[in-house]
């Protein structure tokens, strides 16, 4: 549905002849991560159809429109839905299965065994279900993943109304949906052609890694991606272990060595990125590639701590994922706030290394940057889409709020939401969700626990 933005001076002047929109939220503070940052307070959002169409003072905005469904937010602050740049939705059923462990024994030793064992489509349908219902409840409206059966992913964020860049998987060994990289690339091409066009739902093509892909299937991906006009999303020097790898087969790193076969460009989003140089970083700034910064699994797998102050020294565009469940061990994108910010203060010993705005920045318009969104979502706009946000301040530990974006970043959880909405259609309200079943997804993931607890014993 197409709408037409208001302008607030204009309708202003004619307070007689107020045009009608289908919701607005009044009353509440603003936080539009606008470039110009500002902060509302007793503000509104007017939304008609998919978009935003107006932005400003409760009354400023009363003055100009009607609204079928008004919605009092005083008290509350409304904000952006948070952008997740990388996750696996569907590992939320391995959540806890392996714990307290290094990434290379974590994967080798217990994930991709279990994987063998349990992913079908149906597995990824319950999985992605039980996933898409977390982040809704917490605040994300879209988010970015990697993984297999990935048209089933699609057929489930397509029904509960999330936003969602989503990667089919490529990998060189056998994987649950494909037995050869071919067959990965097989799939890839179905998939995007098959999701091509559709207003939530971006389809992209997923390399794993440089280290677990040769060259000529990481050329085809390219190639693929390049083909359609889709985004590529890999994981990038995550580990000390890959930058051995590298230097060991090519003499580079990871990066150089992406670089070197004509890999990187401005529609690629590369997760964690941790183990980078200057020379790499520069290598980013230069191809336009956007990084996922992934604090809380590169803290639980001892992986290191990414470059972050200089990703954004260098003007890298820098989004926040949770990863997979299975090594976070959640999708709240508030604990990945919080842990952005502290984990860089104290790994420089400088307090202002990684600021609340900045953290929350990365959260939205960041993300939105890094995934080559940002003229639609990640900040409240005239024109933009209508994926927003109504978190409560009401708790003990949000009282007193003397700063709103601080208290988002240091004091508040995901349980806090009370209303999220994508492209303007309202999927919780008050703490409840709509756009799914929430006890037949629950009762699904408990079912398909125990087989997976069966099949791995």
């Amino acid at each position: 549905m197409a709408w037409c933005v208001l302008s607030l001076s204009a309708a202003s002047a004619q307070p007689s002849n107020p045009i009608e929109v289908d919701l607005l939220l009044t009353g509440g503070t603003v936080i539009t991560m606008d470039r110009a940052a500002r902060v509302i307070t007793n503000g509104a959002v007017a939304v008609d159809g998919a978009g935003i169409v107006a932005v400003g003072s409760a009354a400023e905005v009363a003055s100009a429109i009607t609204a079928l469904e008004i919605v009092d937010t005083s008290g509350r602050i409304v904000l952006p839905g948070f952008v997740n740049t990388h996750t696996h939705a569907p590992m939320v059923m391995f959540r806890g299965l392996a714990d307290d462990v290094a990434l290379k024994e974590w994967l080798e030793q217990y994930i991709f065994p279990a994987e063998a064992k349990t992913v079908t489509p149906e597995f990824v349908r319950v999985a992605s279900a039980l996933a898409v219902l977390e982040m809704i409840r917490s605040g994300t409206t879209t988010f970015v993943d990697m993984y297999y059966f990935e048209e089933v992913i699609a057929e489930v964020v397509a029904e509960a109304g999330l936003r969602a860049v989503l990667g089919q998987t490529v990998i060189q060994f056998p994987a649950p949906d494909a037995a050869r990289p071919a067959d990965a690339l097989a799939r890839a091409d179905a998939f995007i052609q098959a999701w091509a066009g559709h207003e939530r739902i971006t389809p992209a093509v997923a390399p794993h890694a440089m280290h677990t892909l040769d060259e000529a299937t990481l050329v085809l991906v390219r190639d693929l991606a390049m083909r359609h006009d889709v985004p590529i999303l890999i994981h990038l020097a995550e580990t000390e272990d890959e930058l051995r790898i590298a230097q060991e087969r090519y003499g580079r790193t990871p990066t150089s060595y992406l670089e070197s076969i004509g890999f990187w460009g401005p529609s690629v989003l590369a997760a964690h990125g941790v183990w980078l140089s200057e020379v790499d970083i520069d290598i980013l700034r230069r191809r336009g590639v956007g990084v996922s910064h992934n604090p809380e699994s590169n803290m639980k797998l001892a992986s290191g701590s990414a470059p972050v102050p200089e990703y954004l020294a260098a003007g890298v565009d820098v989004g926040l994922g949770t990863d997979g469940a299975a090594s976070n061990n959640d999708l709240d994108m508030f604990e990945a706030m919080r842990f952005a910010s502290l984990l860089h203060k104290l790994q420089r010993r400088d307090p202002k290394a990684v600021s609340a705005q900045a953290s929350l920045q990365m959260a939205t318009i960041g993300g939105a940057r890094a995934i080559g969104l940002e003229s639609e979502i990640g900040s409240i706009e005239l024109g933009k889409r209508a994926d927003l946000i109504v978190v409560s301040m009401a708790a003990a530990r949000q009282t007193p709020m003397y700063d709103p974006i601080s208290h988002l970043v240091y004091a508040t959880r995901g349980d806090d939401v009370i209303m999220t909405i994508v492209h303007g259609r309202i999927l919780m309200r008050d703490g409840r969700v709509l756009s799914l079943d929430e006890p037949a997804v629950l009762a699904a993931a408990r079912r398909l626990a125990a087989e997976v607890s069966e099949a791995v014993r």
